[in-house]
């Protein structure tokens, strides 16, 4: 065999070897990119399905009733309506801690996924 043969032999060993790297480094490309476009349809499809939903909003009662109600109570100078909020809030303290997860899920679930992380991150503290 001569240095040219060698030589050569090795060269497309190389080349194969660089084009298999290519082709590796395209389909994790790929890989990326049908995920990405996943997510965006599935939060594009999630925004349509919601829109003619009330989830969202009577979430958003749901969590500011307690501090209108406080802001009232505050204006009205109704200190027992206070008292009463404050003691459903710390009642709310006594439900266990699965029932606490599930509710930020459902919650962040609604107002978006992206927000799931945060949230747990948030409990983890208090």
């Amino acid at each position: 065999m001569s240095v040219f043969s060698i030589f050569t032999s090795l060269a497309g060993l190389g080349k194969t070897w660089m084009e298999n790297k290519a082709e590796e480094k395209q389909a994790v490309h790929q890989r990326n990119l049908t995920a990405i476009n996943n997510d965006a349809d599935w939060e594009s499809k999630m925004a349509d399905a919601s829109a003619s939903s009330w989830k969202d909003e009577y979430l958003v009662i749901l969590l500011t009733s307690p501090v209108i109600a406080i802001m009232y109570g505050a204006m009205t100078n109704d200190h027992l309506l206070i008292e009463r909020v404050q003691f459903g809030l710390e009642v709310l303290e006594l439900l266990p801690a699965w029932f606490s997860y599930l509710l930020g899920i459902a919650v962040t679930a609604s107002f978006g996924v992206k927000g799931a992380d945060k949230f747990m991150k948030m409990r983890g503290k208090s």
